[in-house]
């Protein structure tokens, strides 16, 4: 069963436009899992502009599916990590002030400095994922450096969609048997929605988990959470 991972960032940049505790990030992430998520996903940028680190501190109290901290792996980023353990790591190559993610890992030019990173979290017993393109190559180098599962940068696809769904999925597909062959773990996020999901999980039968945050949270402006995460998992179910 492929896992539904909410990233609720949007959420805090909500709360951060007015500098009080509406809406309530926490409460919002309990509520979540309340109604079907599989998982809770934060991105903490080094300027907190949305997920603050007091906010990392307290959904940790409160996730008990499965909690993934996104960022790029500086000496803080690691520091806060390694304090919190979370169920999972997610490492992407984000510039500090970039507003969202834009491409995946070179892994093969940083592979000294990732396997590094990834050793300290096999160590603290937190789980690794690298965010990369769909290109086998790049799923073949993260597996060699040690890393438990990639996952794949979708808005290409997401791009594509429209013009031709299989032709824009059979990249990722064939990263996916990559990833099976080699026997780690299958993440995708980026741009999937519920106008795209539900092909592209049939087009990557063995997805262990995606992770959707801008279009849960604008969908659920009109449909409310709970109808929302009921939709998403809908797609990833086969209804």
């Amino acid at each position: 069963m492929t896992r539904l991972s909410v990233n609720i960032n949007k959420v805090a940049t909500l709360r951060n436009a007015r500098g009080e505790n509406i809406p309530d990030v926490v409460k919002f992430a309990i509520d979540c899992e309340r109604f079907g998520a599989q998982g809770i996903t934060v991105h903490p940028r080094p300027d907190e502009r949305h997920i603050t680190r007091r906010d990392v501190a307290d959904l940790r109290k409160v996730v008990t599916t499965e909690f993934n901290i996104e960022g790029y792996p500086t000496d803080d980023f690691m520091r806060l990590v390694l304090a919190t353990g979370p169920e999972q790591v997610t490492l992407v190559p984000d510039a500090p002030d970039a507003l969202t993610s834009s491409a995946g890992w070179d892994v093969a030019a940083n592979a000294e400095f990732l396997s590094t990173i990834l050793a300290r979290l096999r160590q603290a017993g937190i789980r690794s994922s690298i965010f990369v393109s769909a290109d086998p190559a790049q799923v073949r180098e993260a597996a060699r450096i040690g890393a438990d599962r990639v996952e794949l940068y979708t808005k290409p696809y997401a791009d594509n969609y429209h013009a031709g769904p299989a032709q824009a999925a059979a990249p990722f597909a064939a990263a996916a048997e990559e990833a099976r062959r080699l026997g780690i773990g299958l993440n995708a996020g980026h741009d999937l929605n519920l106008d795209n999901l539900a092909f592209f999980h049939r087009s990557l039968p063995l997805l262990d988990e995606v992770s959707i945050g801008h279009a849960i949270i604008s969908d659920a402006l009109y449909l409310g959470i709970e109808t929302t995460i009921r939709e998403y998992l809908g797609c990833l179910s086969g209804n």
